[in-house]
């Protein structure tokens, strides 16, 4: 059986950057929702916490996507010669 599919970078060049960028995006839009709908029930220092959070969580998922978009796929190996 041949694994050298599981080897190669799915998510590569254009499209990491914009699956980073768009998850990115999406929990800022997150963290803008929960900032507004939280306004009036929780105090500004818990809204922040919450919103602080929310932006670590896209930072680190968009950091950790443009990374694995990034780095090259590896070479597969030479064969062997065989007679």
């Amino acid at each position: 059986m041949n694994l050298l599919f599981f080897d190669a970078n799915l998510i590569g060049g254009g499209v990491g950057v914009f699956l980073a960028v768009a998850f990115f995006l999406v929990f800022a839009a997150v963290a803008f929702i929960a900032f507004k709908m939280l306004k009036k029930s929780v105090k500004m220092a818990v809204r922040m916490v919450i919103v602080a959070i929310i932006l670590a969580i896209a930072v680190t998922g968009t950091v950790g996507l443009w990374w694995a978009s990034s780095r090259p796929s590896p070479k597969p190996p030479r064969p062997a010669n065989s007679r």
